[in-house]
């Protein structure tokens, strides 16, 4: 048996007629910049996360940039972001000229940990950056009253938790502004890159809109000197019948979580904890063993495919020597980065495969 990680192909099979008519109505149109398919998109995904607006963009990392550049945070200024999170969180941040202020993360949840931001706040903090790791919302509750108690903004990188849930309000909803991304392999990802801001704040909607496109208030009156960053009609077309099927798609991830926890029982690998409240989204479903590299060499060689997410920590990469951190810094990380395997997770993944690769599992530390 051949089981990929993801497939995106199943996916596109069980929605054909509807994208093949979408993404044909844009090119007989010939609308493929700034167009009516990404204005709704926009609407519809704004009342999905149950705010009240949203801006596409080209990839999440460019919400991230962009929002945090429309609210001031620049050069001199300090975010707060998790250790345990893909480079773009921070990076986000570095081009916006602050300096990213990592975080090691809950032991539980993988979560950024609320007990150990006000150690890291300075007076050149302007932010908290939790990330919805792995489709899990962070404790926002706890967070949002660290940011009140210090007068900060709070930045939500919700880059792999579309729909996802915290005491039944969708996360996106709860920081200065959220940021999505819809690369292809996300719970409601794109044909390519893409990205959306999602925000109760007009007027941020507005310059996050300009910024966007090349600082323009209308055709030809740029008002600041500003990028090429937005999200083609093309994109939105395909994300509009997408997101007709997101929560149904999230509903089938949390079933083949269940089944995963099920089968995998009694077994030496550390399963997914859910947190209190939430509603988990299973972007990734992760496990965590000592064995990690034999375990991944012993599936690939039975037809499994499996991710690491992430295998390097953001302070131990190159490109972020100039943090001055060194290894034991996050010593929570550092040690899942040893230890973590994503196993395959999509709506489509059937039973008889998820019983696969949980048998081989077995077989292997049998």
């Amino acid at each position: 048996m051949r089981i990929n990680f993801v497939d995106l192909k199943k996916q596109y099979l069980s929605i054909k007629p509807e994208i093949d008519t979408a993404t044909q109505q844009v090119i007989e149109n010939a609308a493929f910049i700034l167009g009516k398919e990404l204005e709704e998109f926009e609407k519809e995904f704004a009342a999905f996360c149950q705010a009240k607006c949203a801006v596409g963009v080209d990839s999440g990392i460019s919400a991230l940039e962009l929002g945090m550049r429309a609210l001031g945070i620049g050069p001199g200024d300090e975010v707060i972001v998790p250790a345990n999170s893909f480079i773009a969180s921070a990076s986000a941040v570095s081009f916006t000229g602050a300096k990213p202020v990592l975080v090691d993360c809950d032991p539980v949840t993988y979560n950024i940990n609320p007990s150990l931001i006000e150690r890291s706040i300075t007076k050149n903090t302007r932010a908290i950056m939790p990330v919805h790791l792995y489709g899990q919302p962070a404790d926002m509750e706890l967070i949002r009253e660290i940011a009140r108690k210090n007068k900060l903004l709070v930045v939500e990188d919700a880059c792999q938790a579309h729909g996802a849930e915290y005491h039944g309000k969708r996360v996106g909803s709860f920081g200065d502004f959220a940021a999505f991304s819809f690369y292809p392999g996300k719970n409601l990802g794109a044909y390519g890159d893409g990205g959306i801001l999602v925000t109760n704040k007009k007027s941020l909607a507005e310059k996050v809109a300009m910024m966007r496109n090349y600082g323009q208030k209308k055709k030809y009156d740029h008002r600041f000197l500003a990028w090429n960053r937005r999200l083609d009609n093309l994109q939105a077309a395909v994300l509009r019948v997408k997101l007709k099927y997101l929560d149904e798609w999230n509903k089938k991830r949390r079933k083949k979580a269940g089944l995963y926890s099920k089968y995998l029982k009694g077994l030496p690998v550390e399963l997914p904890q859910i947190s209190v409240g939430v509603s988990h989204v299973f972007h990734l479903f992760v496990i965590r063993t000592q064995k990690r590299d034999a375990l991944q060499k012993a599936l690939e060689g039975k037809g499994v495919s499996t991710g690491i997410h992430y295998p390097i920590p953001i302070h131990l990469q190159r490109a972020y020597r100039d943090l001055g951190e060194h290894r034991g810094s996050f010593p929570v990380t550092e040690r899942y980065a040893k230890e973590i395997l994503s196993l395959p997770m999509y709506p489509e993944l059937s039973e008889e495969e998820i019983k696969y690769v949980a048998n081989q599992i077995r077989v292997f530390f049998s």
